[in-house]
């Protein structure tokens, strides 16, 4: 696994939604010691000035989530954004509608199908990112595997979320080790109980097993890390930094 530690902009994405603003969030991340970024939740900004403005800061885009709209009517539009942000990895946050019913399922696999072979024509990756309701079972199956196991693509990959995929009862190293070779992102978010609820938290303040998940990327040939906070108690640049850190003393820069 790249040793490069990412910044995942969904953590920051209020501060991503004027030009000037992401210009200055970039050179935050940079200053932090991140190198590599995913974009996610940032404004409606032309592929041109993002590379303009990644460049400028050393900074390098390996994977997106764009809106499931882009994928399925503007897919030559997004194919050419991917290539101008020079970024292999074209991200799919969720599965249109949150849900695991049969007709849902349908239907994103066979919009999503032709999205992923369009996007393995230009050689791209598609890949899905989890949350925690695609692990509702169905005949002892996890939807997240009955979903993906019908999207057969060449170029399918995974965007797996650590802190949902424990929020689910799964054990994400086990998890990630069963799927070699099938990821191209991890999030690295960590769960932490607060007052008997989970919460978001920086990596190290909760409950996750590091050690064993970033064992278990290297073994499964995952190719990056990218740390993600959906909420902070505080500036959300401050619990970038404290992830950082955290991983900095595990071998990451």
């Amino acid at each position: 696994m790249d040793r490069r530690i990412g910044a995942q902009y969904y953590t920051i994405r209020d501060y991503c939604k004027t030009e000037n603003d992401f210009d200055e969030s970039c050179r935050k991340v940079k200053e932090m010691g991140y190198k590599i970024v995913q974009l996610s939740g940032i404004g409606d900004f032309d592929g041109n000035f993002i590379k303009s403005v990644l460049d400028k800061y050393g900074l390098k885009c390996v994977c997106t989530h764009r809106p499931a709209d882009n994928y399925l009517n503007n897919i030559e539009k997004e194919i050419e954004f991917h290539k101008t942000i020079d970024c292999k990895v074209c991200g799919l946050g969720a599965m249109p509608g949150f849900n695991t019913k049969q007709e849902t399922i349908d239907e994103f696999v066979n919009n999503f199908k032709k999205v992923a072979e369009r996007l393995n024509e230009e050689g791209l990756i598609f890949a899905y990112h989890n949350h925690a309701f695609e692990f509702e079972k169905r005949d002892g199956k996890y939807c997240f595997d009955i979903i993906t196991d019908a999207l057969q693509c060449e170029n399918f990959k995974f965007i797996l979320d650590v802190y949902w995929l424990s929020y689910a009862g799964v054990n994400p190293a086990k998890f990630i080790r069963e799927r070699k070779g099938k990821i191209a992102c991890v999030h690295f978010k960590d769960l932490q109980i607060s007052e008997g609820h989970p919460k978001f938290a920086e990596i190290g303040k909760g409950n996750v097993d590091w050690d064993d998940v970033i064992a278990a990327c290297d073994e499964a040939g995952v190719e990056y890390a990218l740390v993600e906070q959906d909420s902070c108690d505080g500036n959300p640049f401050d619990s970038l930094k404290i992830s950082y850190d955290y991983l900095s003393k595990k071998g990451f820069n």
